[in-house]
């Protein structure tokens, strides 16, 4: 069985500017988040993928097929833009239903399906209002809606969170896990914010400059790290000068005391610790490498 979507030896290039050069990866079922800065030739995958461009060289496919050359290959995936496009005029009860006898359900199946779908993205009681009244929150998602409202096998979904504070991110990507978990849709998800795909994706594929640099598991990336996190109540000073008797090294990093872990006969050191300076424990966890670290790394 095919991956469901494969870019193989990639080219694209707009004149002299490039966009992606001779660029491999893979997206099969569950969550891939698609990261790299802006610029970095994530739309551009996109736009080959969904059919809307022609590569320069090499190939896209979905499910095994050019969706550039067999338009059927489109019906398999749903697609949430980034720029904000939709019908002020319109409802979305109204959108839903269009969008869907577009891709061919029959007029009383389409609008059960708008109105399904709507219920399950939270606009169930704003369905009836024109979509030129909504906020920015609910037009990304009328947005998401459009993409899975003729049940696809794959939504491609740029910069979803785009414009929305951090109670909307969060919504958002709440939502996305909900999708994928109760529906089975796997989701590519195109974003700059690091953030949004580490909370979200199993495997991310990263581009910089129209290249792959990096791709795996998300686990792969934040995995544990050496260093230890303490923080307590009271009495940090203390409890610094009680860990340095027992040879502990310990640093401030904002609110939190950081120790570098070398053993774990170094927990008793630091029970030990924290009962000698009186300092109540809030919490004492390990580090985790970021998929900032990823941008971090020096040039091969």
């Amino acid at each position: 069985m095919p991956p469901l979507l494969e870019a193989k030896e990639l080219t694209k290039h707009y004149g002299a500017t490039i966009a992606l050069e001779s660029v491999n990866f893979q997206v099969d079922q569950g969550i891939t988040g698609l990261l790299g800065p802006n610029g970095a030739g994530k739309s551009t995958a996109i736009k080959l993928f969904l059919g809307l461009l022609k590569p320069t060289s090499g190939s896209a496919e979905v499910m095994g097929q050019k969706p550039y050359e067999l338009v059927e290959s489109r019906e398999r995936l749903g697609y949430m833009p980034e720029h904000d496009c939709l019908p002020t005029a319109m409802t979305s009860s109204e959108f839903l239903t269009h969008m869907a006898q577009v891709s061919g359900l029959p007029p009383a199946h389409a609008r059960t399906r708008a109105a399904d779908v709507l219920r399950h993205v939270g606009l169930a009681e704003e369905r009836y209002r024109s979509i030129g009244e909504y906020s920015t929150g609910m037009k990304q998602r009328v947005k998401l809606a459009q993409a899975l409202v003729h049940d696809p096998v794959l939504v491609l979904l740029d910069e979803p969170t785009a414009g929305l504070d951090p109670g909307g991110r969060e919504e958002m990507l709440a939502l996305i896990r909900r999708i994928s978990r109760d529906f089975g849709i796997s989701i590519l998800l195109s974003s700059h914010l690091m953030g949004d795909v580490e909370s979200v994706c199993d495997r991310i594929v990263v581009l910089e400059g129209g290249h792959v640099i990096e791709e795996g598991a998300v686990s792969r990336f934040t995995q544990e790290t050496q260093t230890l996190f303490i923080d307590v109540d009271e009495n940090r000073d203390k409890l610094i000068e009680a860990l340095a008797k027992r040879g502990i090294e310990a640093t401030v990093d904002g609110p939190s005391l950081v120790v570098n872990r070398e053993s774990d006969e170094q927990y008793d050191a630091i029970r030990d610790a924290l009962v000698e300076a009186d300092a109540p424990l809030r919490r004492m966890a390990p580090g985790r490498h970021g998929l900032t670290d990823i941008f971090r790394k020096p040039p091969t």
